[in-house]
């Protein structure tokens, strides 16, 4: 059986370093803030919002939750938007996705300033990313690096295939593993021969939203397998994209869900509040 990834474990060492940052940055009359707006009221977008506020409290970052009616119009929150750009308080802002049909998603994450676009998601930091000079990542990618880097799995020259071709996941994670020097291949639901691609990568990377799509013919021995899928089963269960219990045998490191990718996303959002106040006040 291959070892598991234990994401809760690392993200609880990394926040305990972050906290520590705080800490010094208190000594120079400066705390970290964030703010993130909730539109509606999506239960996984709750739970998600929930889970980032413990964290911020945890670390001692300034954290605030504004909550607006899924009826807001899309003028309304690119004012809130402005607002909290002009806000010298909060250095990073977040808002949570998915967003009600009414508004554009697109024109709701220009309008964040880029230096407090914790996310990573906005198109200059993204643009960064690609061309090779990172500033903000988004975070699950960069937790998933971070995985890595704590595991000792090296990247260089390996056949990595990504399932999903996200703008937060996907695409970002291909260009973080290609600075690492692996061979990258995105794939997604409409690729043909999908399994037999599988079979042949060292890594695979699972982020297409489908409870336990990937099975033990996807899988090369030996592979790594990291699965960001969050999926409720018939029984209310959490699942993710990969059937962990069938797959672990043949992994040489897998991450489970629960307790996997998800709170290091949580982490490096955290990590890049942080990030973001350092660059705002102290010019780094």
């Amino acid at each position: 059986m291959g070892t598991i990834i234990n994401g809760k474990d690392l993200a609880e060492k990394l926040q305990h370093d972050i906290a520590k940052e705080v800490k010094e940055l208190e000594k120079t009359a400066l705390r970290p803030g964030l703010v993130v707006l909730l539109v509606g009221d999506n239960s996984a977008s709750q739970t998600y919002v929930k889970n980032k506020q413990l964290a911020a409290q945890r670390i001692g970052i300034h954290s605030k939750v504004m909550r607006y009616p899924e009826t807001i119009s899309e003028t309304e929150l690119l004012e809130e938007i402005t607002f909290f750009n002009q806000a010298d308080e909060y250095h990073g802002i977040l808002v949570q996705l998915p967003l009600p049909k009414h508004i554009d998603e697109e024109k709701v994450l220009l309008a964040i300033d880029p230096i407090k676009d914790v996310d990573g998601f906005h198109p200059m930091n993204l643009g960064r990313l690609f061309a090779g000079v990172p500033h903000t990542i988004p975070c699950t990618p960069y937790g998933i690096m971070k995985m890595f880097e704590a595991y000792d799995i090296s990247l260089s020259g390996k056949r990595a295939l990504i399932i999903g071709r996200s703008n937060i996941v996907g695409k970002p994670m291909a260009h973080l593993m290609l600075a690492e020097d692996a061979t990258v291949t995105i794939a997604h639901s409409k690729t043909v021969n999908l399994h037999e691609l599988a079979r042949e990568a060292d890594i695979l990377i699972v982020a297409i939203g489908q409870g336990h799509f990937v099975t033990s013919d996807f899988i090369k021995p030996g592979a790594v397998v990291i699965d960001v899928g969050m999926n409720r089963n018939e029984e209310g269960k959490l699942i993710g994209d990969v059937n962990f219990d069938e797959v672990k045998s043949l992994t040489s490191f897998i991450t489970p869900v629960p307790r996997g990718v998800g709170p290091m996303t949580i982490t490096m959002l955290m990590q890049q509040t942080v990030e973001a106040c350092r660059r705002q006040k102290l010019g780094e």
